[in-house]
């Protein structure tokens, strides 16, 4: 098995899904502090877009953001949470993942998040074009 597939074949990718479900609850968690809710919230708008920041059929740049972005935010957001806090999150949302097939919600927040952000890097680079001239 190479690195790759170790890094995004199934158990990788349902272990990324748990956190993932997790990080949900550590965002509804009412002792949750505020630092980590808002990088919880900015990691969970962009995991459940239904866009990708980089689009996966562009070779390798497609799936910077599952290998690079998705994960750091979501170590981010549990370093600013109580480490008791994350494990309970954490163990609830193995037991609902092994319970039933749980699936994640289709954010149209983030979809517009993305989509924005892609608006501002495209008038950002249509102004440098004309600045040129």
């Amino acid at each position: 098995m190479s690195w790759f597939s170790a890094l995004t074949g199934p158990a990788a990718r349902r272990a990324l899904k748990i956190r993932v479900f997790a990080l949900w609850k550590l965002l509804r968690h009412p002792n949750t502090p505020w630092p980590s809710k808002a990088v919880a919230g900015l990691v969970l708008l962009y995991a459940l877009s239904p866009i990708d920041l980089i689009p996966d059929f562009i070779p390798v740049l497609g799936l910077l953001d599952e290998l690079l972005l998705l994960p750091l935010g979501l170590a981010l957001a549990v370093a600013l949470a109580p480490k008791p806090l994350w494990q309970v999150c954490l163990a609830e949302a193995r037991q609902e993942a092994e319970s039933r097939h749980a699936r994640a919600p289709k954010w149209r927040a983030g979809a517009v998040l993305v989509v924005l952000i892609w608006l501002l890097l495209g008038a950002l680079a249509l102004g440098w074009w004309w600045g040129r001239g």
